[in-house]
């Protein structure tokens, strides 16, 4: 369930922002979406230029580009494996944003409109420092959208069940232009589950995971360390 919203001018200043921390000799985690994508796109332009990074790929789509773009590529095992050398920084889009009363502190997320969140915690997560990407549109006082959850295709009825009893509604998410589901790079499905606002991210987050036959959600609590907002002029930096 992508969001649309949001100029495409503020997400390249955005992605531009972020690709601009990334120093000679990164190992850059490269997040999905469109805001990410110009991140991405601006690396390749740095790599021609002459800038040594390599990069580890959130999703097919990421890779795809990623390879377009002439950036050399590690898989995620070969990154943090051992004697790895680790991934220095991920830049990657949010589907929405909390940040508060709007002042300058970055909350949680919610991700996973592409439905690679799964791919994209692992690569964010074990990143030193993660840097959001996003338009003003992505912005809310508080989380209030529905919050995917991929699970396994066996799970589906248990997971929608437990969702239910935590007084969530859940959606399957339908394919657009084939019948049926939406299949993740996994072979897994997603569940679009509608909390309406959700005063504890980190308690639903915590419940979600639990949860058997959930491969992992949409919540990203306590990693996002820069959050950069593109806007019609600029970039605003918000931080943790």
């Amino acid at each position: 369930m992508k969001t649309s919203g949001g100029s495409d001018a503020a997400k390249r200043r955005a992605g531009e922002s972020a690709a601009a921390a990334v120093d000679d000799g990164d190992v850059v985690g490269l997040g999905t979406g469109s805001t990410a994508a110009h991140a991405i796109r601006r690396l390749g332009e740095r790599v021609d230029a002459g800038l040594d990074v390599r990069g580890v790929p959130t999703s097919f789509a990421s890779r795809e580009l990623a390879a377009d773009r002439g950036i050399p590529l590690l898989d995620l095992d070969e990154a943090t494996g051992p004697d790895a050398p680790g991934i220095d920084v991920a830049i990657d889009g949010a589907d929405q944003v909390a940040v508060g009363d709007g002042g300058p502190t970055a909350g949680p997320l919610i991700k996973g409109g592409g439905a690679a969140h799964a791919r994209e915690k692992l690569v964010d997560a074990a990143a030193d420092r993660f840097l959001v990407v996003a338009d003003p549109s992505k912005e809310a006082a508080a989380l209030d959208r529905p919050v995917p959850v991929e699970v396994l295709p066996a799970g589906r009825s248990a997971v929608a069940e437990a969702v239910r009893a935590a007084g969530g509604e859940p959606t399957l998410r339908r394919a657009e232009r084939k019948d049926g589901p939406v299949v993740t790079d996994n072979g897994n499905l997603v569940l679009d589950c509608s909390f309406g606002e959700i005063a504890e991210p980190s308690a639903l987050a915590t419940a979600l995971s639990a949860t058997p036959g959930v491969v992992e959600h949409g919540l990203f609590v306590d990693l996002a360390d820069e959050v950069h907002v593109g806007t019609d002029s600029g970039v605003r930096v918000l931080t943790r």
